[in-house]
């Protein structure tokens, strides 16, 4: 029988579109948000970089681009970036593995999400403020404790550590659902041909993690480029970063159009990273859930004493961890920390009366933005995976812009493209929902992206050879296996609506406001209590919100799989 020729170029293009329309709806619905909301800002804020007085221009950027001073950051921003993702994966690896490999009590795991959870959903700057406190020259740690005089916690070093703390529970909530996939059946049979444990672990298990070891990184890498905050607070003059050199120009010395080009500089890297892990990751295979297979059997994957000690690491981290979240709650309760120390609720009246607009403006915007980018990241994440259509992966590149550009930048060029006729969003809350969407809903992508990689197509094929149409193989057959993912997106978006402060704070109005500005203005003004008192706020309420949302999941599941039992993702 003859065969009958694929269609050329451009009637194939229209094929996909004709076989499957809710497909084809789907992107075109995404493909005009992404440009709304990715393209058109950044497209208007490099207008502004390039275009000086009606004419092209880029004499202002060479400028900068010449100055020892700002070329000596950008090296910064890469070594501090490099070394923040692999020690924030090492260290969400190890706490991720002893949850799903080291067999510990429910109520231990309990006790170590939450644990993990604090620097995730307090403002980003609090563990460096907290460090101050501890490691500062007044320092509770090296002046009241140690006696030492002198001493200076501004650096790298301290950069280094508050940014790790800070952004490895993102590593944990990527890795924690792909150690939870891995079948335990192919690392017992392993180990029945005789490996043992280290071996399996080596040659079974750490591959089968490469996707969610790369995606980890890639976050992590992206969220140290994206960080002005801490290293304003820490890094000191010695050790410039880009991120703060960018938001100095912009607020210190009014120049839009020189920090605008130093925050693009970063897309440099980010964009290089990413490539580069996806090149990494596409040369190998990791398939493990086929649905061909039997239930999993149980494995003792780590020796007795390999499981004290990895315990024993996350203890002395949720030390630190709750020691520093001690010294806000402390701050909370006194009249003045480091002055007068007598306790008082005072700093807890001022905030539900003088600051309940911002609490009330907070929790509306993340209520909407929770629910919003937890859909987007596992249908775009989905889609660049299993659907095959013109411009999948440039949608994929895309989606990662505004995760990858600092915080402020991405403020900036929404405040730029947004303030004017004919989008004229500036001062709404949908502007900052659309924000929080498009700035964090990548994490939910790239572990969906991560989980997918785990699951055969064949469930899927199975399905549409049934008769199934794409929306109802989607909806009955892949998003119980991606469960995981789309909790880990809900939990990230939401944290970051509370706490997120480099790209909002240029959003905000008279009309909405946020947790977060008044805690910037509270520090500013040396009003440190209140300041805590907002931030231990922040910190019940996304405790609150997540253990309801995961009690209503507790009994989500796919078939062969774990129940979902939280926002974490297992």
């Amino acid at each position: 029988m003859a065969s009958v020729a694929p269609a050329a170029g451009p009637a194939r293009g229209l094929a996909w579109a004709r076989q499957d329309p809710a497909l084809t709806a789907t992107v075109l619905v995404l493909w005009l948000l992404l440009g709304l909301f990715v393209v058109f800002p950044l497209a208007m804020l490099t207008a502004r970089v390039f275009w000086d007085g009606g004419h092209f221009s880029v004499a202002g950027i060479g400028a900068i681009l010449t100055d020892r001073h700002q070329v000596q950051a950008f090296w910064n921003s890469l070594l501090l970036a490099t070394l923040v993702g692999l020690l924030g994966t090492l260290v969400g690896f190890v706490f991720a593995f002893t949850v799903a490999r080291g067999g510990l009590p429910r109520w231990v795991v309990t006790a170590v999400d939450g644990a993990v959870l604090l620097p995730l959903i307090s403002p980003p700057f609090t563990t460096a403020i907290a460090m101050v406190f501890s490691f500062g020259p007044r320092g509770l740690i090296t002046y009241e404790l140690l006696g030492l005089k002198g001493v200076t916690v501004y650096g790298m070093t301290s950069t280094l550590f508050s940014e790790a703390l800070t952004y490895f529970p993102i590593a944990y909530l990527a890795l924690r659902p792909i150690l939870a996939a891995i079948d335990s059946n192919i690392e017992g049979m392993a180990m029945s041909l005789g490996a043992s444990r280290m071996r399996v672990f080596r040659t079974v298990t750490l591959p089968l993690c490469i996707p969610g070891l790369a995606n980890s990184f890639l976050l992590l890498f992206a969220a140290s480029l994206a960080d002005f905050a801490t290293p304003l607070i820490l890094a000191g003059n010695a050790f410039p970063v880009l991120p703060t050199q960018a938001f100095l120009q912009i607020t210190g010395m009014f120049d839009l159009r020189g920090g605008a080009v130093l925050s693009l500089v970063l897309l440099v890297p980010a964009v290089a990273v990413f490539v580069l892990q996806r090149y990494w990751v596409s040369q190998r295979f990791y398939v493990t859930v086929t649905g061909k297979g039997a239930g999993q059997q149980p494995f003792e994957s780590v020796a007795p004493w390999v499981r004290w000690a990895l315990v024993g690491a996350c203890l002395a981290v949720t030390i630190v961890i709750v020691y520093l979240y001690a010294l806000l709650l402390y701050a909370s309760l006194v009249m003045a920390f480091g002055a007068n120390h007598a306790f008082t609720l005072g700093h807890y009246g001022v905030i539900f009366t003088e600051g309940f607009k911002a609490i009330r403006d907070t929790l509306v915007i993340a209520g909407f933005s929770m629910p919003l980018g937890g859909l987007y990241g596992v249908l775009l994440g989905y889609l660049v995976v299993r659907k095959a259509f013109p411009g999948r992966r440039t949608m994929e590149v895309v989606s990662m812009v505004n995760y990858a550009l600092p915080g402020t930048i991405v403020g900036i060029a929404y405040l730029i493209a947004f303030n004017d006729p004919p989008v004229e969003l500036a001062g709404t809350a949908l502007v900052i929902v659309a924000c929080y969407v498009f700035r964090y809903g990548p994490t939910g992508i790239r572990t969906t992206i991560a989980l997918l990689q785990q699951i055969d197509r064949s469930l899927e094929e199975a399905s549409q050879s049934l008769g199934a149409a794409s929306g109802t193989t989607f909806r009955r057959v892949t998003l119980p296996l991606i469960l995981p993912a789309f909790f880990a997106g809900l939990g990230v978006v939401f944290i970051r609506s509370m706490t997120a402060i480099s790209a909002t704070i240029f959003l905000v109005s008279i009309s909405w406001t946020l947790i977060t500005v008044k805690i910037l203005e509270n520090m500013t003004e040396l009003s440190l209590g209140p300041a805590a008192a907002f931030s231990v706020l922040v910190i019940v309420i996304v405790f609150v919100v997540i253990g309801a949302i995961s009690r209503g999941l507790r009994f989500f599941r796919a078939p062969g799989s774990e129940p979902v039992t939280s926002l974490l993702g297992g």
